[in-house]
């Protein structure tokens, strides 16, 4: 019986990330993948013949420059091509337009409230400021506030020199930042309704929380922190779909001699004298490792793949009462032509980003009502994308693939499992917000993919269709993600580590996750390390 050094559970683009710097440090690691397919929630199908859907994660920015840089993506096919701009619809016809250059954004603030676009200077540096703050702290391993051991140590005295770099104004501030709703901290910069609606649905995506709930501003961030060819919190679109960055971290594995098995689901992590020994699987099988990693979050890794007699119960304890709300859905649609939207008039260029239709704080923080009520929203908070007009290899010529990603959708309707009617019933509130603006739309349509929490836990993986696998409120983010006392990657019983977005630095298609989980492995076993700390000089 082969006997591995290390067994991956799970091929989402963080396990894959952590199975390639392990195999590039020379350890002999097996990807176990219960699905046909790897990469998880970054996938692309062919669902409709032609078509191919980027069918759950659907734009790429937060995937670490240095991740690509160091194990070779662009050499393993992943081309990431940058977009810009998008529009909001508002009710009164006209259109709130953002764009990728400074100037021109201004004047378009200053069309609709002149003071606005005074502001957002200020605005624009006082978040970038914010991302540079973070940046450094996303491919390092939270410190454990409470150790005395030098590497802890070394850590808090690094995040104190970060925070001694602020001016004492600056460092208030950013506290404030961390507690605060993303209402409240636009209206220290802005007037207008439409205005606000727009940059706050960056606060709110995947979050089961309202524009006026504390803590979602720092989720802004967390979709700002990126950067596509070296431009700060720009977005772009993985040639041929999300499964494209798949694919390449996949074939970074196999390069280095890694070893990827799908329909092969994990029934359950071997615990033997109080160490982990490896996996049985669904059919039987026992493959042995003296290393586990997980990709999957915390609920599914320690609630159903561990024995409870392996674990104590101030941890499953810890396990059952991780914040991990479903609030997301999605809609992948095949159009058989471009939709028209007459208030963008002809050949726009903004029609090449994301498109939004909820254009005041109150209509948001509504939708959110919705959600509290059990029910999807009935007016919800959509980010629409046209991928196929930046990369033609989505759809047959002259057709479209449209992603349509959604805010609010509980994991259960009214506390019971949602039905196909249920599913019929959001799918046609989605299209039919999408037709208010767009004649032409609804007899474009040759195919729609519906995904629910309930498909996405299903089908993905994703405890109750949360995309973050976890919220990203102060409780669960640094060295509180996921638990206290287990924010270092090592699970509760030795040879047992986690890599998912439910570890710091959290969710979106950033592989840091993976990355860091991959060094404390090797420091561990005392291997030659490949994933250098925070890849700085410090």
């Amino acid at each position: 019986m082969t006997k591995y050094d290390a067994i991956v559970v799970g091929a989402g683009h963080n396990g894959l990330t952590n199975a390639a710097y392990l195999a590039r440090a020379g350890l002999k690691v097996l990807v176990l993948e219960r699905n046909p397919w790897i990469g998880g929630a970054a996938v692309s199908r062919e669902l409709h013949e032609g078509w191919i859907y980027s069918n759950c994660s659907y734009v790429c920015s937060l995937l670490r420059p240095e991740i690509f840089r160091d194990l070779d993506l662009s050499r393993h096919g992943l081309q990431i091509v940058p977009y810009g701009g998008g529009v909001t619809f508002l009710q009164n016809g006209d259109i709130l337009g953002a764009y990728p250059d400074h100037d021109v954004q201004r004047r378009e603030l200053a069309r609709h409230n002149p003071r606005d676009a005074d502001a957002y200077h200020r605005y624009s540096i006082d978040v970038m400021r914010q991302c540079r703050f973070i940046q450094p702290l996303l491919l390092r391993t939270p410190p454990d506030p409470t150790s005395f051991r030098l590497r802890d140590l070394r850590e808090m005295l690094f995040l104190g020199k970060e925070f001694a770099k602020l001016s004492e104004q600056v460092i208030y501030d950013t506290l404030r930042f961390y507690t605060m709703s993303i209402a409240d901290f636009l209206a220290e910069y802005f007037e207008s309704d439409a205005v606000k609606a727009r940059f706050s649905g960056s606060g709110i995506i995947g979050t089961a929380l309202g524009v006026y709930s504390p803590g979602t501003a720092y989720v802004l961030l967390h979709h700002y922190m990126g950067e596509v060819d070296g431009s700060s919190g720009a977005w772009g679109f993985a040639r041929g779909g999300m499964g494209a960055v798949s694919n390449a971290l996949g074939s970074a594995l196999k390069a280095h001699g890694g070893e990827i098995r799908t329909d092969a689901t994990v029934e359950q992590v071997i615990v033997r004298n109080g160490k982990v020994r490896g996996v049985v699987l669904a059919n039987g099988d026992e493959i042995n490792a003296d290393i586990v990693v997980s990709n999957l979050d915390p609920k599914r890794t320690f609630l159903k793949l561990m024995d409870e007699k392996d674990l104590s119960p101030a941890f499953l304890k810890r396990a059952k009462n991780f914040k991990i709300r479903g609030s997301s859905g999605k809609l992948n649609i095949a159009l058989d032509g471009l939709p028209e939207f007459p208030a963008l008039g002809r050949d726009n260029p903004l029609r090449f980003g994301d498109m939004h239709f909820v254009d005041s704080l109150e209509r948001l923080e509504r939708a959110y009502d919705d959600w509290k009520s059990g029910t999807w929203s009935k007016d919800p908070y959509l980010d629409l994308l046209i991928p196929s007009l930046t990369d033609p290899t989505m759809a047959p010529p002259g057709k479209h693939f449209m992603s349509v990603f959604v805010q609010y959708v509980p994991a259960k309707i009214h506390g019971k499992d949602w039905t196909d009617a249920d599913r019929d019933g959001f799918r046609d509130t989605v299209l039919d917000q999408i037709a208010r603006h767009s004649p032409n739309f609804r007899q474009l349509i040759r195919h729609v993919e519906v995904r629910t929490p309930r498909e996405l836990e299903n089908e993905v993986g994703l405890t109750e269709g949360n995309i973050f696998q976890g919220e990203l409120t102060m409780d669960q983010l640094l060295f509180n993600r996921p638990f206290p006392g287990y924010a270092q990657y090592r699970g509760p019983v030795p040879g047992l580590y986690m890599c998912g977005s439910a570890t710091h630095p959290g969710g979106g298609v950033m592989a840091a996750p993976g990355a860091n989980a991959a060094r404390e492995i090797l420091l561990d076993l005392r291997r030659p390390n490949p994933v250098p700390e925070g890849w700085t000089d410090d």
